[in-house]
């Protein structure tokens, strides 16, 4: 549970420092009114960066559940259930 806390928390912080890079991108660039060019800027280096993270935080996620699972075979003790698996 505390590493789907800490990667929901990846995931929100990089979203937030994508935005920011993306406005400043952006601000760098543009002369006189330019809150929309801003706010797009920010919005699409927000999404960027939060995707960006949640598909390695996925994978690293996954790749948790499968060491525990092969850790729990070799010990001999029944594999904790999945929720992807079909049941048997």
């Amino acid at each position: 549970m505390r590493a789907r806390a800490l990667a929901f928390a990846a995931i929100l912080v990089s979203g937030v420092v994508g935005g920011l890079i993306g406005y400043g991108f952006v601000d760098i660039q543009c002369e006189g009114d330019c809150a929309t060019p801003n706010g797009i800027g920010a919005l699409v280096g927000a999404l960027l960066a939060a995707g960006g993270v949640a598909v390695v935080a996925v994978l690293t996620l996954r790749a948790m559940g499968e060491w525990r699972r092969i850790r729990a075979e070799q010990n001999g003790a029944a594999p904790p259930p999945s929720s992807s698996s079909p049941p048997s």
